[in-house]
């Protein structure tokens, strides 16, 4: 069965993808709104369209672009989801109002009457919602009512004479109840709909229809059908060889001890004790003879690479020349029991949204990625305590790798105890501002909650700046940072002038050697108490609360989205839904979202259908986007984007970077931020930004100063100590706006 799914720009499309590709037996073909005419589209013979989700109002031709169209002249079977529904709804004499109460990422019972397409579900069944808007009732003469909730509500109808069904609820939610069932249903209802027109099934020969190429164009990702972009010639080679060492030696010592004067070096640092995040830590530096450093401005879209004290421009897209780069080096490396074998190291900053189908209004003053080429590193094995010594050679002499582990083995034999970090005193700390202050940000929450009213979002990712003109030595406050808060996907980087001191607890994408896909989504956020049973009563708060576990279905959902665009059918899974897990200072709430990658897609192609996470702007994506380049007035930079490394077998691991801080030759800045959704507190959402800083101020209180002005100074050190109160906090960080 041929469907033609129509994306309103929705986050929640390729979740419908899924689904339909299971009932169907072969995927869908997926059009955005605007790309493609009607007129267009409907001479290719579809056996059923769906109208699917998405930001605004039916009655908008930005909205519902050629949906308004497909519902006024198709006589084919056709579902509406949300706004799809309320689409069928409004064109057909209903009204399209504000619901009584919105309704994002939250639960209800519906209750049906028995019709077709609620065939095997019971009534009530469980469904999640996502709107701010309905179709009112009662409703016109030609459309009938076959579902609601207690209240009376529409959550499903049908058209009286045409072959038209609209549910209100999403049936792709991962919460939502019979969701397979009930497209399994549309597919039956479309067999019947074909039976009554004299035929058992309309059986189309492969010339009645365009191939799905000339599609590629109109898709958000390109065509879902087009085969492989990967490199056919890709050539497993033996350039990659490791030694271990079957002793070991303490992180932190190795890296104060070999790499803490390298200009550019990186530690890709898992600090907790949680040998099932934590089992591997990777560091090294630039000074291999194959490595070197690529940096790139989205803007002018051409990237610098530095080599051997030369530098070179080049025009181009920071994803391809990763991709092809990876390919060009292909190395499988299989006896390694990690997936990191040399390969880039880097971020990939906020503002590569442009290069992933949004837009920009800001630039940032910093690199939008920045990657070292590492062809030499120093794995940690925490669980078997153990060492390996990793090098890429490429087509040189294997004698080059032999004789860096023999120098590096050695190194390591005779590594002493680093020197306790010196602690500045506590009449040194840096005056912290925030770029937008506290009256401000709270104006900025109404007008997300505006936003979200008119159905322009489910949730709206808010973010801020602290900043502060000092300059924390970076190496000693990441040392202090990683004791006070460890956490599982920590790093340090250096890139000259620029050093990223990160304690992200957030897994934004790994992809290992057997092409699956994980993600860990973060959404839902507690502070820690000194006292048990007041902590144990806060992570119990978190996890009942209907606000934080609806922030974290959204997020898991669009999640699900994005790798369902690049991932086998049937093979995304959420095997852990909304755990609370606990670090230093908060209690966080975590899911896991998982698939098998497709064999016609890399590591580079999944981060790119995925990036930015969307943890960090919320749902849905595009429009969401747009709406936070309205309202944050500069840009995030690194913030909110993502570090790790990218291996030469075709494997990554990238974190969220949150709880992070930039040390540049202009001072130090941390990107404090939080989702919005209609059920939030205001001023509770500014005590949380503030309060996801706590352990990177404290940090940064404790750390001698590259430079420091003396001119500016504020009692920093225990600005989160005892039981001072966020009041507290308010009047001595952030109540000053930058200049």
């Amino acid at each position: 069965m041929d469907t033609l799914i129509i994306d309103n720009y929705d986050s929640f499309t390729y979740n419908l993808y899924q689904l339909v590709a299971e009932a169907n037996g072969k995927p869908p073909i997926v059009i955005p709104n605007d790309r493609v005419s009607w007129d267009i589209l409907k001479q290719h013979n579809f056996d059923n369209i769906i109208l699917s989700p998405g930001p605004g109002h039916p009655s908008h031709d930005r909205d519902f672009g050629i949906c308004r169209q497909v519902i006024l002249e198709a006589n084919i079977p056709l579902l509406g989801v949300c706004l799809g529904h309320q689409g069928i709804g409004y064109f057909y004499g209903g009204t399209v109002e504000k619901a009584p109460q919105v309704m994002h990422g939250r639960s209800s019972e519906i209750y049906h009457d028995n019709s077709p397409l609620f065939h095997n579900i019971p009534s009530p069944f469980k469904a999640v919602r996502y709107h701010s808007l309905i179709v009112r009732n009662p409703l016109p003469r030609n459309l009938q009512e076959t579902a609601q909730t207690v209240d009376g509500l529409v959550m499903a109808l049908q058209h009286r004479e045409k072959p038209f069904w609209g549910v209100q609820f999403h049936p792709e939610s991962i919460c939502t109840e019979y969701g397979q069932q009930l497209i399994t249903n549309f597919r039956e209802l479309t067999l019947q709909f074909w039976k009554k027109q004299n035929r058992t099934f309309y059986v189309r020969q492969k010339h009645q229809r365009k191939d799905s190429k000339s599609f590629a164009s109109a898709t958000p990702f390109g065509s879902i059908d087009l085969p492989s972009n990967l490199t056919a010639s890709r050539v497993s080679r033996d350039c990659v060889h490791f030694r271990k060492l079957d002793w070991f030696r303490d992180p932190e010592d190795v890296f104060v001890g070999i790499y803490q004067n390298s200009s550019h070096s990186f530690w890709l640092d898992s600090s907790t004790n949680d040998r099932d995040k934590s089992r591997f830590s990777f560091m090294g530096d630039r000074s291999g003879s194959d490595s070197f450093e690529v940096s790139y401005q989205v803007d002018h879209q051409q990237f610098k690479i530095s080599k051997l004290g030369k530098n070179s421009i080049h025009a181009g897209n920071i994803f391809d020349f990763l991709k092809d780069e990876i390919d060009r080096r292909y190395c499988p490396t299989p006896d390694l029991p990690f997936d990191f074998n040399c390969g880039f190291v880097g971020y990939l900053g906020y503002e590569l949204k442009a290069d992933c189908g949004s837009t920009n209004r800001h630039s940032s003053p910093l690199p939008d990625a920045m990657f070292l080429f590492v062809d030499r590193l120093i794995a940690f094995d925490f669980q078997e305590r153990c060492l390996y010594l990793v090098c890429y050679v490429g087509n040189s002499d294997r004698a080059i790798s032999q004789s860096w582990f023999d120098n590096m083995e050695n190194q390591l034999k005779n590594i002493s105890t680093a020197p306790r970090v010196k602690r500045k005193t506590k009449d040194c700390s840096p005056q912290f501002t925030l770029s937008r202050d506290r009256e401000q940000y709270l104006k900025d929450i109404e007008t997300c909650f505006q936003e979200i009213d008119r159905g322009e979002s489910y949730e709206i990712c808010l973010t801020d700046r602290l900043h502060t003109d000092d300059r924390p030595e970076p190496l000693s406050f990441y040392r202090i940072l990683r004791q006070h808060n460890p956490a599982p996907y920590s790093a340090f980087l250096k890139f000259g002038e620029i050093a990223v001191v990160c304690s992200s607890p957030e897994r934004f994408l790994r992809i290992d050697r057997e092409r699956w896909v994980e993600s860990k989504p973060i959404k839902g956020t507690a502070k820690r108490s000194r006292n048990l049973d007041e902590d144990w009563q806060s992570k119990e708060t978190l996890w009942l609360s209907e606000k934080e576990r609806s922030e974290n279905l959204m997020i898991v959902d669009l999640l699900r989205n994005d790798l369902g665009k690049v991932c086998d059918i049937g093979t995304v899974s959420v095997p852990k839904l909304m755990e609370i897990e606990t670090y230093s200072t908060v209690h966080q709430m975590v899911s896991t979202v998982r698939g098998k990658l497709r064999s016609n897609f890399s590591a580079i192609d999944c981060i790119r259908a995925a990036f930015p996470g969307g943890s960090m702007t919320g749902a849905p994506k595009k429009r969401t986007m747009e709406i936070l380049d309205q309202l944050e007035s500069e840009a995030r930079g690194i913030y909110s984007g993502s570090l790790g490394f990218l291996g030469l077998n075709g494997t990554a691991d990238l974190n969220i970077v949150i709880r992070t801080a930039i040390v540049t030759p202009t001072g130090t800045t941390i990107g404090v931020g939080g989702a919005i959704v209609s059920l939030s507190n205001p001023e509770a959402e500014f005590d949380e930004i503030l309060l996801k800083a706590r352990a990177l101020i404290e940090a940064i209180a404790q750390t001698p100063q590259i430079e420091l002005d003396s001119s500016e100074q504020l009692n920093t050190e225990s600005l989160f100590e005892g039981s001072r109160s966020l009041t507290d906090i308010h009047q001595n960080v952030a109540i000053k706006q930058r200049d």
